[in-house]
């Protein structure tokens, strides 16, 4: 299985456990307050794992942590999925019936991909929509639980704007995947974690019991911190259309925990969703997509090794150790071989 595809399902399987674990603590503490905790835990834990990590190799040569020009990126991530998607998803919640609003949510995918193909540039051919269009089915099985009725429309569209923002999220945060993934998340983490605090707050929420800010927490740290970690190694390694997809396996994963933890019954619709997951999986592991193409100069840091890529001199003691990170520079460079629209073959077609 290549890295970047197993980055984002083991992504998908730590957020999608995170569901079931959440649900357990719905009844003592408020959605909005939850949702703030969760991202608390994110912020908070990976913020220490990340100075930790600092302190440890304070002697080491500076790595893939953000630069000046990846900050204008953050900020429009920060702003589109940390603040404009949750809030726009709670004013949508408001009005719109449960099951209206789990079938909506799908389009997160569909339009991650959408924007990734079409605005973005981001390579695709039949084999690639066809798997993204059956796990989008399998999506939508696995949320039909009636035929929805979505009253006032304004409830609905309110969920399509939030979907449109974890797609724009998505593919912004493609653009700084290059850098070190823990402190991007971790700011993602403590933003979000502010707005919905606050928000939580504002609509009068108490604080809830320590127990349950203690489990938020570490639920959160995994569920939202160490999966959006993962998500955006995935993003460096597979670009948003893939990595999206491989995402989108995710209420799967929570579903069949809360068999075992919850001891909740699935129905036909269920395993039949599942086994077209499973297809459209398995049709994007199987991708292969080779042609000439050509590198352009480029300069950035991240965690390499000196592979065909990654063939440069050192202006500094090295250690001989790989993986390691600093920044270096792409001379231009054509050849063939196979690939997937990761950071080094961002090219047109």
């Amino acid at each position: 299985m290549h890295q970047g595809a197993l980055y984002a399902l083991l992504a998908a399987a730590l957020f999608g456990a995170s569901t079931p674990f959440s649900k357990m603590l719905v009844g003592h503490v408020s959605p909005v307050t939850l949702a703030g905790l969760l991202y608390l835990g994110s912020g908070v834990g990976l913020s220490i794992w990340y100075l930790v990590r600092r302190a440890l190799r304070r002697n080491e040569q500076d790595g893939d942590g953000l630069r000046r020009k990846d900050l204008r990126w953050l900020a429009a991530v920060i702003l589109s999925g940390g603040i404009g998607g949750p809030i726009l998803l709670m004013l949508g919640l408001s009005s719109t019936p449960a099951s209206s609003a789990s079938l909506l949510l799908n389009m997160e995918g569909v339009l991650t991909a959408a924007l990734a193909w079409f605005v973005f540039k981001e390579n695709f051919d039949r084999r690639i929509v066809l798997g993204m269009l059956v796990i989008v089915l399998a999506g939508v099985l696995l949320s039909w639980q009636q035929v929805p009725e979505f009253g006032v429309p304004w409830g609905p569209l309110a969920i399509l704007a939030a979907c449109l923002c974890w797609a724009i999220d998505n593919n912004l945060t493609r653009r700084i995947s290059a850098s070190d993934a823990v402190q991007i998340a971790a700011i993602k983490g403590l933003a979000a974690a502010a707005v919905n605090l606050t928000l939580a707050f504002s609509l009068g929420a108490q604080w809830p019991a320590a127990a349950s800010i203690g489990a938020a927490a570490l639920i959160g740290f995994a569920g939202y911190g160490v999966s959006l970690v993962l998500f955006v190694l995935a993003l460096r390694h597979l670009g948003s259309s893939r990595t999206g997809a491989y995402f989108s396996a995710a209420p799967f994963i929570g579903a069949a925990i809360s068999l075992l933890v919850l001891h909740e019954t699935v129905g036909g619709l269920f395993w039949l969703a599942a086994g077209l997951m499973g297809v459209g999986i398995w049709l994007h592991l199987t991708e292969s997509h080779q042609h000439p193409h050509t590198h352009e100069e480029d300069e950035h840091a991240h965690s390499h090794r000196h592979d065909l890529h990654h063939q440069h001199q050192h202006d500094f003691a090295w250690d001989g150790r790989e993986p390691h990170s600093h920044s270096h520079r792409h001379l231009p460079i054509s050849h063939s071989h196979a690939h997937y629209p990761d950071i080094h073959h961002r090219h047109q077609h």
